[in-house]
C-alpha cells in the first residue's frame, strides 16, 4: 500500500523539524554561556581519550588491514592492494561509526553530573517536566550503565555487517553511507535523550518505543547531529548543543510545548 501525499508530506515536516532542534538547542546553550561551558567539561575528556584511542589505530590500521587481506595474497597484481585498501576503508568505517556511537554514550555516562542541569535548564524554560522522577545517582548509575553498554554493543552489531557493505562495489559506495547514517542518527537520538528520559524515570527500552514512535522526528535530529559529529572537533564543540536538543525532542515526543513559558513559569 502506497504512502499518501499527505503522509509523506508529515513524514518531511517531522524529519525538518527534528533537524530544526540540534540549532535550536546551540541557540539555547550559546546565549547561556554557562551551560555552554558546562556542557563542554565532559566532552572535552572523553575527546582526549578518544583522540589517543585513534591515535593508535590509525598506526596499527595498516597491519590490521594486511592481516585481513591475507586471503588475497595469491591474487595476480595489483588485486592484493586493493583488497587491502577495500579492507582498510571498510575497518575505518566501522571505526568512524563504532566511534560517534560509542563517543555520545561514554560522554553522557561521564558528564551525568554535568549534562543534567542543562536539561533541566532547558526544560524548565518551556514549563518543566510533569511529575519528574528524581532518582539519587547510585540507584541510577547501575542502570545507566546497562543502558549506554547496549548501545555500544547495538552500534557494533550494526557496524560490522555495515563495514563488510561497504567493500560490494557499487552498494558500498551509495547504499551503505546512507543506511550507515541512518542507523547511526538512530543511536544518536536514543543515546542523547537518555537524561530528559530518565528524569521521567524512563529507560532504553522505553526510549525505543516513544522515539520509535516519533521515528521521522528522531532521525531528523539524528541526521543532524550526525553530520555535524563528522566535522573534526564537531562532536566535542556541539555536545552541549546535542543535549539541549535532545530535551527538545523529547518533550515533542511527550507532546509537550517547546515553546517558551511566559516569564516566571517553571517546572
Amino acid at each position: 500500500m502506497r504512502a499518501s501525499p499527505s503522509h509523506r508530506l508529515s513524514t518531511l515536516r517531522e524529519l525538518a523539524l527534528g533537524a530544526t532542534l540540534l540549532a535550536r538547542g546551540a541557540r539555547l546553550v550559546v546565549t547561556t554561556p554557562r551551560l555552554f561551558l558546562l556542557g563542554l567539561l565532559p566532552a572535552m575528556l572523553t575527546a582526549v581519550l578518544y583522540g589517543l584511542g585513534l591515535v593508535l589505530f590509525a598506526i596499527e590500521l595498516p597491519a590490521w588491514s594486511a592481516a585481513l587481506s591475507g586471503f588475497a595474497s595469491a591474487w595476480d597484481a595489483p588485486w592484493p592492494l586493493v583488497a587491502r585498501a577495500l579492507v582498510g576503508l571498510a575497518l575505518v568505517g566501522l571505526a568512524l561509526l563504532v566511534t560517534l556511537a560509542s563517543f555520545t554514550a561514554v560522554t553522557l555516562l561521564v558528564g551525568e553530573p554535568f549534562y543534567e542541569p542543562i536539561a533541566r535548564a532547558i526544560e524548565a524554560r518551556f514549563g518543566g517536566v510533569p511529575g519528574e522522577v528524581d532518582t539519587p545517582l547510585h540507584r541510577a548509575l547501575p542502570g545507566r550503565i546497562a543502558d549506554s553498554m547496549q548501545l555500544v554493543a547495538l552500534s557494533l552489531v550494526t557496524g560490522v555487517p555495515l563495514a563488510l557493505g561497504s567493500l560490494l562495489p557499487v552498494v558500498g559506495q551509495t547504499v551503505v553511507p546512507v543506511l550507515g547514517a541512518l542507523v547511526g542518527a538512530w543511536l544518536l537520538a536514543l543515546e542523547l535523550t537518555a537524561v530528559p528520559f530518565e528524569r521521567r524515570g524512563l529507560r532504553l527500552r522505553d526510549r525505543r518505543v516513544a522515539l520509535g514512535a516519533r521515528r521521522p522526528l528522531a532521525l531528523g535530529f539524528g541526521l543532524s547531529v550526525f553530520v555535524v559529529f563528522l566535522v573534526p572537533l564537531g562532536a566535542f564543540v556541539a555536545m552541549p548543543a546535542a543535549v539541549a536538543g535532545a530535551a527538545l525532542l523529547s518533550r515533542s515526543v511527550f507532546g509537550l510545548p517547546i515553546d517558551e513559558a511566559p516569564p516566571g513559569a517553571d517546572g
